[in-house]
């Protein structure tokens, strides 16, 4: 067993994963809901969407800064050589391996936290993805500050239609993310993990 998750890792993760359902909610409440019988209220959804925004926000800047100071950012820098051949065997392992019962190629350590698939894929969400919905978002709150024409386009629609698909690719990364955390010696493991903090080692 080794400790991976301490307890503002913990409260930072539930509170972005409280954000993100919200954001998801609210916005296709925004986007799809009949006007006639919606989901959620449209004035009520663009309050809470702006609210957990905010909430996002603050929350994504303790996770950089947090990174920096305790060091917890080494965990999403994969090193380059090898790399295609690491991210394709995991994979691999993802796809058919783990059906087979096979060992994981990258095994949960001390020292590693994240196998090199993962690594990449957090730190394309955390350091790209997010970044990018936060400041389009922000974006659309204050439309004044866009640019009025980007290239002959509308520098809001732009941005809006920016703020959709990253949107989207991060709500298709979230439930990506919850169903790999279901591989491993047992479906539950991962959950309990960031619930408890303790992970359990896996043997190569």
């Amino acid at each position: 067993m080794h400790y991976h998750y301490p307890v503002y890792i913990r409260l930072w993760h539930l509170l972005n994963a409280l954000f993100f359902l919200a954001l998801i909610m609210t916005g296709l409440s925004m986007q799809y809901s009949n006007p006639d019988s919606p989901f959620i209220s449209f004035p009520l959804s663009v309050k809470l969407h702006n609210i957990s925004g905010i909430g996002l926000t603050a929350n994504y800047l303790i996770f950089f800064i947090g990174n920096i100071i305790s060091g917890n950012g080494k965990h999403y820098r994969e090193p380059l050589k090898n790399l295609d051949k690491k991210y394709y065997l995991q994979v691999k392992y993802y796809i058919s391996g783990f059906f087979k019962r096979e060992k994981p190629p990258y095994p949960v350590t001390e020292k590693n936290k994240f196998n090199p698939s993962q690594a990449i894929s957090y730190a394309v969400a955390m350091y790209i993805g997010v970044p990018l919905l936060l400041i389009t978002g922000w974006g659309l709150l204050f439309p004044e500050t866009i640019l009025s024409r980007v290239f002959g386009v509308s520098g809001l629609v732009l941005t809006d239609l920016l703020h959709v698909i990253t949107g989207f690719l991060m709500s298709v990364f979230m439930f990506v993310h919850i169903y790999i955390c279901t591989i491993g010696k047992n479906p539950f493991g991962n959950f309990r993990a960031i619930i408890t903090g303790w992970s359990e080692a896996e043997e190569k």
